[in-house]
């Protein structure tokens, strides 16, 4: 497999360091604030509901097995987180897609100081609304089987004890299409296109989206990490999967 893990990895952070930029922070803004608004209020509602079913759950447990909830509170915790990341920011991408395209656009332009042929301005990204949610449909519609299959898995004993480390490699890789999608959207090039060139690099494409998923599991760290990675996928891009 071509590419660098430790490379992908780095993308995210690099991405990150670059929001601070003048001509950037303006289309940093908005999918920020889409991500506070959504994120806390599913959150908010998902924790809720997990713990009122954890703990009716649980409360069946014998007394003298009481120990096994020090082992089922941390599993159940990170599938979920691992599962439930994904969709959270998909939920999120649909709404603020055309303005992350519009800021991949603009941190393109910073990196190779060449102009991008694609959305030129907020009017322009309104105007994208549609066509954005349709392409973020399209990837929705790629993971649900994949997502299920594991779904299956993590309700299989023995089986599911691999759920973890299966949802990580799902999301992984669906965090590093959702991301490197929005420069190879603004080329007019399909999404098959992108699956095509993540798997050119897939070791640069998992390592990016390995830590874009564990970050968007994390409660507040999860309302940053989407600016940061559209960034960081649009130097994944110029920089590994561009031809």
């Amino acid at each position: 497999m071509k590419g660098n893990i430790a490379h992908g990895i780095g993308y995210l952070s690099r991405g990150a360091g670059m929001l601070k930029h003048p001509s950037l922070r303006l289309f940093v803004l908005i999918p920020l604030l889409v991500n506070i608004v959504i994120f806390g209020s599913l959150i908010w509602y998902g924790l809720s509901y997990l713990s009122a079913v954890m703990e009716g759950w649980l409360g069946k447990i014998p007394e003298w097995l009481n120990f096994i909830k020090w082992i089922i509170w941390p599993l159940v915790g990170l599938t979920v987180s691992l599962a439930t990341g994904y969709v959270f920011t998909a939920v999120a991408l649909v709404i603020a897609s055309p303005f992350n395209a519009l800021l991949a656009e603009k941190a393109e332009e910073l990196i190779t100081g060449k102009p991008v042929n694609s959305l030129e301005g907020l009017g322009a990204a309104l105007a994208a609304v549609p066509r954005g949610i349709l392409r973020e449909l399209s990837k929705l519609l790629y993971y649900l089987p994949m997502a299920a299959f594991v779904l299956v898995m993590s309700f299989i004993p023995v089986l599911n004890v691999v759920a973890p480390v299966l949802w990580f490699l799902l999301g992984a890789w669906m965090m590093s299409l959702q991301f490197i999608d929005y420069p190879m959207d603004n080329h007019q090039l399909s999404f098959a296109d992108v699956k095509e060139a993540a798997r050119a690099r897939r070791l640069s494409s998992m390592g990016f989206g390995g830590v874009v998923a564990l970050c968007t599991g994390i409660p507040v760290v999860n309302f940053f990490v989407v600016p940061a990675a559209v960034v960081g996928a649009t130097l994944l891009w110029c920089e590994e999967l561009k031809p």
